[in-house]
């Protein structure tokens, strides 16, 4: 392991914690439906609920928040890698993964698990034929709203 990922990796076992309980692991964005548009401005969310550009943020605040999206369980593999690809990098390739390679990174899992979905024999008709929509449509908008929202509507 090279020292600088040693070193990372040390602090962030013993930050993770404290960052945890203080604030709410940056998540993934919020879903919206199809042909909904959203904002070009990448930001996190603070302790108190508000959200910070991140140009605005400080190198510690922009290595805090990766570590965030690391030491979450609910981190997909690709986000995963690129949250790590990020912290190995410069400063500027970890605010490049937070303003949009994150959200590339995610886009990549989320195709993944509706694939897992039509994968999975016990899958339905009207779920199948939700899932096929949302991967036609393409979109990173269309599949995060499939699997947020969705799947549920036409039921399991």
């Amino acid at each position: 392991m090279r020292p600088t990922r040693a070193a990372l990796a040390v602090a962030a076992t013993a930050l993770a914690p404290a960052l945890l309980i203080a604030a709410p692991a940056a998540a993934a964005p919020a879903p919206h439906p199809a042909g909904a548009s959203t904002t070009s401005v990448a930001a996190t969310s603070d302790a108190d609920g508000s959200t910070t550009p991140v140009d605005e943020m400080s190198d510690d605040e922009v290595r805090i928040a990766i570590m965030r999206v690391i030491a979450d369980p609910g981190t997909g593999k690709a986000v995963h890698a690129a949250a790590q690809k990020a912290m190995d990098g410069t400063i500027e390739d970890q605010r490049n993964f937070l303003k949009t390679g994150r959200s590339a990174a995610q886009a990549q899992d989320d195709r993944v698990a509706v694939f897992r979905i039509l994968a999975d024999p016990a899958t339905g008709a009207a779920l199948r034929a939700a899932a096929e929509r949302a991967l036609d449509d393409g979109t990173p908008e269309a599949l995060r709203y499939f699997l947020e929202h969705g799947r549920y509507e036409v039921g399991a």
